[in-house]
């Protein structure tokens, strides 16, 4: 269902996590799959901005400054 509520407007982002998902997918904790889906609730720029360390989650929203959001925008990075 994540993968699925991951699905984007915007091809860059999709790239990224088509990516993201294909390497992480069968180690994925319960944890970091929280973190992806807040970050699914951002529009397709922040998220897009926040790939690219454009910036940073708390200038996109305070309460995303969490260390397990940080965690999986590493792994989304990972991938670029």
């Amino acid at each position: 269902m994540l993968r699925w509520r991951s699905r984007r407007g915007m091809v860059e982002n999709d790239l990224f996590i088509e990516r993201f998902f294909a390497r992480y997918v069968k180690h994925l904790t319960v944890r970091q799959a929280g973190a992806l889906s807040a970050l699914m609730d951002l529009s397709d720029n922040d998220l897009l901005d926040l790939h690219l360390a454009r910036k940073t989650p708390a200038e996109v929203n305070p309460e995303l400054d969490r260390d397990d959001v940080h965690e999986v925008l590493t792994m989304l990075r990972e991938n670029r």
